[in-house]
């Protein structure tokens, strides 16, 4: 997956570049509007500062968003309600305020990428004792055994199951099994994890992980 990190102050850019290609993804950066625009085409998701040197950010998603679907998540200093609204608006995907851990912004990709079904999964099939998931077809089975899930349930064991035995934190599920600006209670996440031990048919099988999150067990 291909990033264009929008961003004119190197003491951003910089080590947001070098993180983000850590964390496995390829990125182009552009450090005014114009260059944005021109290296546009090969993005696969675009980080957009609006406080840039030639063009109003704002023009600028504005303009992404007239010639192209690519998913736009808005990186600002500029953190009003107003402002989170008028990117939205013009058509991003998402709103992050500086200062930001690289973490949150990850899984924020990730999410908005889940949702735009731009970032196709790398396992189709994926064993873990006697579960199978199978994100092609989105089916479940368990020693052979379909089991039905509904969409949500589905969604947050196949994020487990990314990392079988790795902690992902409640809040990292509600941004990329819900939404980041999910404003409803929590509490659904607890319902969904209960519902989904059940239908598992192993209580044991999703760990909690007290104040942090949840993990699935990985044997």
């Amino acid at each position: 997956m291909r990033l264009l990190v929008v961003e004119d102050d190197d003491a951003i850019a910089v080590p947001l570049v070098e993180g983000l290609e850590r964390a496995g993804y390829g990125v182009d950066r552009a450090s005014s509007g114009a260059q944005a625009l021109v290296r546009l085409g090969d993005a696969d998701l675009v980080l957009l500062d609006l406080g840039l040197p030639d063009l109003d950010g704002a023009d600028v998603c504005r303009h992404i968003r007239s010639v192209s679907k690519v998913p736009i998540i808005v990186v600002s200093a500029r953190g009003d309600e107003s402002d989170r609204v008028l990117g939205l608006e013009l058509g991003a995907d998402d709103y992050i305020v500086k200062p930001f851990g690289l973490r949150e912004l990850i899984a924020r990709v990730r999410a908005v990428s889940r949702r735009t079904n731009n970032e196709p999964d790398s396992i189709e099939i994926q064993r873990i004792g006697g579960l199978e998931i199978d994100r092609r077809s989105r089916r479940v089975t368990v020693d052979g055994r379909e089991i039905a899930l509904s969409p949500k349930e589905f969604d947050l064991l196949s994020l487990l199951g990314e990392d079988p035995g790795a902690v992902v934190s409640r809040h990292q599920i509600m941004d990329e099994v819900w939404d980041p600006h999910w404003y409803g209670p929590t509490k659904t996440l607890d319902v969904h994890v209960a519902s989904l031990r059940k239908k598992l048919g192993d209580p044991a099988m999703i760990e909690t992980v007290r104040s942090v999150g949840f993990r699935l067990r990985d044997s």
